[in-house]
């Protein structure tokens, strides 16, 4: 979807960036992915330092085992890296379906001369 290579014969030269980036399309497309992106990166962040806090200052507990040499550290920690391939993958299906279609679109007005520079109307094309 949003890895297709741009078609050799466009010319991308005298697109207006600053236009695509003040588009409304752009503007939903930014909204759309910062709302996605800043509540699980804050939600991220907050269980990696409880987790340095509890290392930290709750020792026993983190040292409390769990079954054989596993401890409560050991679980979290290994909780930290399942959480983050969990979060990839979340994140890469979320935007499969919620960014890749509005870039998608936006990248078709680019390429179709939407936004193509107003000064250089007399270039061909």
């Amino acid at each position: 979807m949003g890895n297709d290579a741009l078609s050799a014969e466009v010319d991308l030269s005298h697109v207006d960036y600053h236009a695509v980036q003040q588009s409304p399309e752009f503007q939903e497309l930014r909204r759309t992915h910062r709302s996605f992106v800043f509540p699980v990166l804050a939600a991220c962040l907050v269980w990696y330092l409880a987790y340095v806090l509890l290392a930290v200052y709750a020792v026993d507990f983190m040292s409390t085992r769990v079954f054989g040499s596993i401890n409560v550290a050991m679980l979290l920690g290994l909780a930290q890296v399942v959480t983050t391939f969990a979060v990839t993958m979340w994140y890469v299906r979320w935007a499969n379906t919620h960014l890749d279609p509005k870039a998608e679109q936006i990248r078709d007005e680019i390429e179709s001369g939407v936004f193509f520079d107003k000064a250089d109307e007399g270039v061909a094309r």
